[in-house]
């Protein structure tokens, strides 16, 4: 028997083609969202995962340091190196800011390492080119998302910084490249105020009579210098020693320390259920928007097909056709709909993704998922149109 969804796809094989890149598109920015959350995902473990940290010291109940502000004592690495199971504790800082060079601006993560040697807790793991950084103030490693090279000249703060170093994948929680600065500078950049904040603070200080006393000579100089300086960090990373669990050199931090100590699940499951739980949600309904209306175009179009061919279908049904025959005829217009909508939407998000300002993560099991669920989606749109075809009055061949 003709194919009367292939002689109708033939017949009118723009409108078919057209309505498909049209569906393709639409499928295209599904796949393209997916990734995009994916990717918000991955940009959470590569975060973890670039720090080299097992435990996470933070400040008593919070959840520092990249959901919340942490605020812990400089000193503290050293009682906690101490302890048993501890393989190499260091202090870092988070500061997400504007970098400035020159006359642009990028928004960063900056991230305040140790002194110490690539492998310490929160250095870049690896570097594309360049070096690690070597000097006490004053350099600066990139991630190559920001567009920074080698020789550049930062702005942060009141200081200059020069890149020695460019990364790669060193991203933030939200996609935020990131910048590696010694801590004293990173301390300072987070902490330090302007000098006319700096100013007003000394004058408050000094008109203030318990800071100020005639007979305690030195003690004004004393606040005002414990004012201008600081010492806290964001957090303590830990790197245990082999052979030692999480939890039992956890527990001994959290009750003797009063501080709050999360190991690699608990973190990873901050980044993914806090930060980015929101634009899941969000991610979610375009989602389901998306499929809406792509069932609605498949529905439409095969729809119309179907109504266009009207008196075919009543010939057939006058010369003995099954009903079931006629509906798989009109499925099959509903499914090569829905393969070359699917085709033309993996070859949009796939040439797309690289170039969304954020990183766009691909699966392969998504593009599967997203394949049997558009197959599915046709059968269900063309179930108005068999139905419609199915009560089709064979008289009307005939012009009944």
């Amino acid at each position: 028997m003709i194919s009367l969804a292939g002689r109708d796809i033939l017949h009118a094989w723009g409108k078919f083609l057209f309505t498909g890149i049209g569906l393709g598109l639409l499928i295209g920015v599904t796949l393209t969202m997916a990734g995009v959350y994916r990717g918000m995902v991955d940009d959470g473990k590569v975060l973890l995962d670039n720090s080299g940290a097992d435990l996470w010291v933070v400040q008593r109940d919070t959840l520092g340091p990249y959901a919340e502000s942490s605020s812990l004592p400089d000193d503290l690495w050293r009682d906690i190196h101490a302890l048993p199971g501890v393989a190499q504790a260091a202090n870092v800082t988070y500061l997400t800011m504007q970098v400035r060079q020159g006359e642009r601006d990028v928004r960063a993560m900056v991230v305040g390492i140790a002194a110490g040697a690539p492998g310490t807790p929160g250095w870049p793991p690896q570097l594309v080119a360049g070096r690690q950084v070597t000097r006490g103030h004053y350099e600066a490693v990139a991630d190559v998302a920001s567009g920074f090279r080698l020789g550049d000249t930062l702005s942060i703060r009141r200081h200059r910084y020069r890149v020695v170093g460019l990364t790669r994948r060193m991203v933030s929680s939200s996609g935020d490249p990131m910048v590696f600065i010694p801590l004293k500078d990173a301390q300072q950049a987070q902490f330090l105020k302007d000098n006319d904040a700096i100013r007003m603070q000394r004058r408050r200080t000094a008109e203030n009579p318990a800071f100020n006393r005639p007979g305690v000579p030195g003690l004004l100089d004393a606040v005002n210098a414990s004012q201008a300086s600081n010492s806290a960090v964001n957090a303590v990373l830990v790197r245990l020693a082999p052979g030692h669990a999480a939890s039992e050199v956890a527990e001994p931090i959290r009750r003797w320390k009063r501080l709050t100590v999360y190991d690699r699940p608990q973190m990873e499951a901050i980044l993914v259920g806090k930060l980015i739980a929101t634009s899941a949600r969000q991610i979610g309904m375009f989602l389901v928007i998306l499929a809406a209306v792509s069932a609605a175009i498949v529905a439409f179009i095969i729809y119309t097909l179907t109504m266009d061919k009207i008196r075919e279908i009543a010939v057939l049904k006058l010369i003995g056709t099954r009903n079931r025959t006629i509906a798989w005829m009109i499925l099959q217009q509903a499914l090569v709909l829905g393969v070359i909508g699917f085709v033309v939407g993996k070859i949009t998000a796939t040439f797309a993704a690289p170039l969304f300002p954020k990183y766009v993560l691909l699966v392969p099991g998504d593009s599967v998922l997203g394949f049997f669920s558009v197959l599915l989606l046709c059968v269900a749109s063309s179930v108005v149109a068999i139905r419609m075809a199915l009560k089709v009055d064979p008289a009307e061949a005939i012009g009944g």
